[in-house]
């Protein structure tokens, strides 16, 4: 939860380095409380930079920073100083990716990823305590080794405490690991209330026992679909966009445990056999109201904020939401208010 116990409501800007400046002044100004980047075509920290130009309250936070495509001491850097820069509004949020992007994408070197992605957030604590506390550098893992940090290579020190790093995970070892090392969780949409309840928390709250801490020491971030509009006409094409994301996500092998917690093992095998022939439209059409609802708040405008509070309550700690292009700024406003339950807060 957030410093006051409530719910944090987020939003992800998109694009490149011309619009995020505006972007995230825009999500500022309606009154999300984090604006997040995605490394997907274009570098996730750059646009951060700006986006830390140009606001002054909201977080800044990657979500995600492919991990494995770098190395600690290049993503410590990164974060120490975009920390600084946001006047310490930066979280750091790194993913694993998968074999194939890591070894013929990225030509860096995979395996043993949930022991990979420990030692990462553990050698980044190094050396982040290396620049802060003088302590002497002396990390050696099995995948990451950092020995050398002389005073020219030592950043200035700063007043802000270190960035928080959140990690991306789906699968039991990943979210326990993230609640023994990480300060947060960044779920993926494709995650049901009931995947989230009977394998993700229990697996959480196994790490964060080991690491000695509470659960109101530690953040879980998800995405949600959302599918709403004033008009059944707007609802119906929500609903049809959101049925292809959720089928292109469950055509992914990675994903087929969320489907096989319903019962719905079997649609993953003809999402991919389908996505293997390109018939995206087909795979949409084979995804029913009640997984649409399964994985989307569905609902009109007067009601999506109670809806989406319903979803999060007593699971998420930080909603990622977005809203179509026809809803005007003062509703965005509004929903924001009362999915947080509480009046909206004065605009800067």
């Amino acid at each position: 939860m957030g410093s006051d116990g409530g719910l944090r409501v987020d939003a992800a800007v998109a694009g490149g380095l011309t619009r995020v400046a505006q972007a995230a002044g825009t999500l500022e100004q309606r009154g999300y409380d984090c604006c997040w980047t995605a490394e997907i075509n274009h570098d996730p920290f750059l646009p951060l930079v700006l986006a830390a130009e140009h606001t002054t309250r909201i977080e800044l936070g990657t979500s995600i920073a492919v991990a494995f495509a770098r190395n600690p001491m290049t993503v410590a850097n990164i974060g120490w100083d975009l920390q600084e820069f946001s006047s310490g509004r930066f979280i750091l949020g790194l993913g694993s990716q998968v074999q194939a992007h890591i070894e013929k994408r990225f030509s860096m070197p995979w395996g043993q990823p949930v022991n990979r992605m420990r030692e990462f957030v553990l050698a980044l604590q190094a050396i982040w305590s290396c620049w802060r506390d003088g302590t002497k550098l002396s990390f050696e893992g099995d995948f990451y080794t950092h020995k050398i940090m002389t005073p020219m290579f030592t950043p200035d020190p700063q007043s802000h405490p270190f960035p928080k790093v959140f990690v991306a995970a789906v699968g039991e070892a990943m979210t326990e690991m993230c609640g023994e090392v990480a300060d947060g969780v960044l779920a993926h949409a494709f995650t049901t209330k009931r995947y989230f309840e009977q394998v993700t928390i229990p697996a959480l709250m196994r790490g964060i026992k080991r690491s000695g801490r509470q659960r109101g020491e530690f953040q879980l971030s998800a995405p949600i679909f959302v599918v709403t509009g004033d008009t059944e006409e707007q609802l119906t094409t929500a609903s049809a966009a959101t049925r292809k994301q959720i089928a292109f996500y469950g055509s992914t092998p990675a994903y087929r445990t969320v489907l096989e917690l319903h019962g719905w093992g079997d649609l993953h095998t003809e999402l991919h056999r389908l996505s293997l022939q390109g018939e995206w439209d087909a795979m949409g059409a084979l995804i029913d109201d009640e997984m649409l609802e399964a994985f989307a708040v569905v609902a009109p405008l007067d009601t999506v904020a109670s809806k989406i509070r319903e979803r999060c309550d007593g699971v998420i700690d930080r909603v990622l939401v977005g809203f179509p292009s026809s809803v005007t700024e003062d509703t965005v406003i509004a929903l924001l208010g009362e999915i947080r339950g509480q009046p909206v807060r004065s605009r800067p």
